[in-house]
């Protein structure tokens, strides 16, 4: 086991983390037929649904203050036979998960419902995000840099880089130094290096909604 200074994070060598599927999407597959109500949504149909549910966010989300998470395929029994997808948005800048069923034959929206206090598994661009916050942070930046390069003989070029898992977090009782958190979009970001080591960054939590860092205090 090898430390590196500052609270929070250790490289461990050999050790294993165990994590979720990938989040959401129903997996797209080719198909030589129409795709029935049963099936799982194609490529195009994810795409699809993913523009027409998006139409309206897409400034926010150039700019950071949204994320598309996932889409997967409506299961509601009142769609009938009709083919429709469910589009997953965060809002980063009111702290609400919005999801908006597309009709995937008229490439219309036709239900919208907003929740907040759900934090449904990070999606791919969340993971970047949280390692480019990561690496910004004066702290622990120069530090997985330099581990980065120490393990694979090169240096970091960009986040996208590095072998990333984040899960959602929510405080729980004895996580103090993340409050903000219970509100907030967070997550804990796992990072493995190119020798195949990870970092443990257990203690540590990105912020998403307020774009900063955490070290939970235990």
């Amino acid at each position: 086991m090898m430390a590196l200074a500052g609270a929070g994070v250790t490289v461990v060598a050999g050790t294993f983390f165990l994590f979720p599927g990938e989040p959401g999407s129903q997996a797209a597959r080719s198909v030589s037929r129409p795709p029935a109500p049963g099936d799982p949504l194609t490529g195009d149909e994810i795409a699809a649904a993913g523009k027409v549910a998006s139409a309206t966010w897409r400034t926010h989300m150039t700019n950071g203050q949204a994320e598309l998470l996932y889409v997967e395929r409506d299961d509601d029994k009142a769609a009938g036979e009709r083919r429709r997808a469910d589009v997953y948005i965060y809002d980063y800048r009111t702290d609400r998960l919005v999801v908006r069923t597309v009709d995937l034959a008229k490439g219309e929206v036709v239900a919208e419902q907003e929740e907040r206090g759900v934090q449904p598994p990070p999606s791919r661009g969340e993971e970047i995000r949280a390692a480019e916050l990561l690496l910004a942070d004066p702290e622990y930046g120069p530090r997985i840099r330099d581990a980065h390069a120490k393990a694979g003989g090169r240096p970091l070029v960009s986040a996208s880089d590095l072998g990333l898992r984040a899960l959602s977090f929510t405080p729980g009782p004895r996580d103090t130094g993340a409050a903000a958190c219970e509100t907030h979009r967070c997550v804990r970001l796992f990072v493995r290096l190119p020798d195949g080591t990870w970092l443990d960054t257990s203690r540590i939590v990105v912020d998403l909604s307020a774009k900063k860092i955490f070290t939970l205090e235990w």
